[in-house]
């Protein structure tokens, strides 16, 4: 069904073995260790913009992401040989990481200026925003936040709320649970590739009765991810930035190759 090719293989293989060592050898702190987590949190270690990458949460994230490198990956390796092709996959992934990084520092700076209001002086208004912002908001704040509105001076509920937010954003910023990790980012370089170099290719994907070309589906997937990290549901904890961080660097690279034909070809 396959034609695999050697570095497809290859990284294939490498990312079984890893999440088998993931599930196994739960001695080894190893996705505490290599899941890429907020600088500044204890958890962080400059080699997870690399390690990240071959780490994966669970059987059906990893095949996924797998599916994806199998499916895509063997006609760009023909195309640009083992070794560009390894590059384009490894800097696609440190690029999404990088990225990802990025946003993310900048929303815990946002979450870190509402939840020092809340600490300081705690309110309805600062708390809902907190809790929205923080993705855990549940029915209960919101309840603790309308009595809170109610009797804006109770001193017992002010302590509970307090409590509450420092044990989020404790979670947040220095949970060992907080890293991402998974292929995605890589992947998405390699769809964008994919539907640049052979744009009219038609995929049969599942759940859709009829074929779509490569270039109308890596558009559509690139403006859901856009969507769904801008406007992140509660309970999401899908990494859309790094997905997009992918599909952005894989454009760059691209784009730089194509600059010179013969570094490209």
């Amino acid at each position: 069904m396959f034609n695999l090719t050697p570095t497809v293989r290859n990284l294939l293989l490498i990312n079984l073995a890893f999440f088998l060592a993931q599930e196994n050898l739960r001695n080894i702190p190893i996705t505490q260790l290599g899941s890429l987590y907020a600088v500044g949190s204890p958890y962080f270690h400059f080699w997870q913009f690399f390690t990240y990458m071959f780490l994966h949460g669970s059987w059906g994230h990893i095949f996924s992401n797998m599916f994806g490198l199998i499916s895509f990956g063997p006609l760009l390796e023909q195309r640009w040989g083992g070794q560009r092709f390894l590059a384009f996959w490894l800097m696609c992934g440190v690029g999404a990481g990088v990225l990802y990084e990025g946003v993310h520092m900048y929303e815990l700076r946002k979450l870190e200026a509402v939840y020092t209001e809340v600490v300081r002086s705690p309110n309805a208004g600062d708390y809902d925003q907190f809790m929205r912002q923080s993705g855990f908001k549940q029915a209960e704040d919101e309840a603790a936040a309308e009595a809170l509105q109610r009797n804006p001076n109770d001193q017992a509920l002010q302590q509970a709320i307090v409590q509450h937010v420092k044990e989020i954003y404790s979670a947040i910023t220095n949970s060992p649970r907080g890293g991402m990790l998974g292929a995605s980012g890589a992947l998405f370089g390699i769809l964008f590739a994919f539907a640049y170099l052979f744009p009219n290719t038609e995929l049969f994907l599942l759940f859709i009765p009829f074929p779509v070309k490569a270039k109308y589906f890596v558009f559509f997937y690139g403006a859901y991810e856009l969507y769904s990290g801008v406007h992140q549901a509660p309970g999401d904890n899908v990494a859309h930035f790094a997905h997009i961080g992918g599909l952005l660097i894989g454009f760059i690279i691209l784009k730089f190759w194509e600059s010179g034909r013969a570094r490209f070809y």
